[in-house]
């Protein structure tokens, strides 16, 4: 038995990933609200409780940047320690990786009802990408060398935004005012969706109000803007969901070229999953609208513009995704046997 754990902004997973004779399968989760607990300590002593869980491995994605085996988490107030967690755990060791690199680590895990196709194209060998948005922006790359899987750590969701378009540059001059440095993660996040929807609305202090103010109040602005967009409510958050989905395509279109990503482009976190896949009842006008707004700024690299056409796209639908991504890690790190090409049970 393998415990993952998957620690974010907003939530942290952590479960019991069981490995057979078909590859790793999720067999318990629980989800905790990471800003309700002072440490990662004390969610880990709720989830193991005083059971003995005959553990071989212990793998934990957590958003930020890992450094000798500990991390001070990006969007929370959490020190992580590995030697700190591995003695309370009574393991030898245990593995610390970026989250996004985990969800890296996931993909040839993944069956084909865990994600769904953006675009098309013939499959390709190469690097596979790795972009996910969600409290923040994170990224990865699994390469293979000598016939091995590796990761690539990354902080790029902290680099420069660049705008490509006039509402995109008027965007960062707004940014630039309130926060000086204007990474890509400001404006392609789940915060950054409603900061688009404040720039738009702002910019037309006259125009007609579109009475969301009182959903806006409560619980996830962001999460507004999206809900209104997809069901018509809204003409200002439909355009700041296309504009914001514009950012994030041109994004991940850099990340792509820049990781040469022939394997193909997999988005991973909870963005991606609201907007490019939506609930069931998203209407199907929208739902193309808002793809072919991701995927025309994602092509959109001049020459190099048919190198983009011809990869795969693929949205994560699965939660489960940077939990099997931080057991498969914890297996390689720890010297691990691994099957080469591994499959969830489920497609046995």
């Amino acid at each position: 038995m393998i415990l993952a754990c998957d620690v974010g902004g907003t939530k942290t997973n952590l479960a019991l990933v069981e490995r057979g004779a078909y590859g790793l399968r999720v067999v318990r989760i629980e989800t905790f609200r990471s800003q309700d607990h002072p440490s990662l300590d004390g969610i880990v002593a709720a989830f193991v409780g005083t059971g003995t869980l005959n553990l071989e491995a212990a793998g934990f994605g957590i958003a930020g940047p890992v450094l000798d085996g500990r991390v001070r988490t990006t969007n929370l107030p959490w020190s992580i320690d590995a030697a700190r967690v591995s003695k309370a755990l009574g393991l030898p060791r245990v593995s610390l990786v970026n989250d996004v690199e985990a969800q890296a680590w996931s993909v040839p895990l993944l069956g084909r009802a865990d994600h769904v196709c953006l675009q098309a194209a013939p499959p390709q060998t190469g690097t596979v990408a790795v972009m996910a948005a969600g409290t923040g922006l994170g990224m990865s790359a699994l390469v293979r060398r000598a016939g091995a899987l590796q990761s690539l750590a990354s902080e790029g969701g902290h680099a420069d935004f660049s705008p490509g378009s006039a509402d995109e540059m008027d965007l960062l001059r707004v940014l630039q005012q309130q926060y000086g440095h204007v990474s890509a993660e400001r404006v392609v996040s789940g915060p950054g969706l409603f900061r688009i929807y404040e720039f738009l609305r702002d910019r037309k202090p006259d125009a007609p109000s579109d009475d969301l103010a009182a959903e806006l109040a409560q619980g996830d602005p962001s999460a507004t803007v999206a809900r209104a967009a997809q069901q018509g409510r809204s003409a200002l958050a439909e355009q700041a969901v296309l504009l914001f989905l514009g950012a994030y395509g041109a994004e991940a279109g850099n990340w792509a070229l820049r990781t040469m990503a022939m394997g193909g482009m997999w988005l991973g976190g909870g963005v991606a999953q609201k907007l490019l896949v939506g609930p069931p009842d998203t209407p199907e006008a929208w739902r193309t609208r808002a793809r072919a707004a991701f995927l025309e700024r994602f092509c959109a690299k001049g020459r190099l513009s048919p190198l983009l056409q011809s990869l795969q796209v693929h949205v994560m639908v699965t939660d489960e995704a940077p939990l099997l991504g931080a057991a498969h890690y914890a297996l390689v790190d720890g010297g691990g046997a691994v099957p080469t090409a591994l499959q969830r049970e489920s497609e046995s």
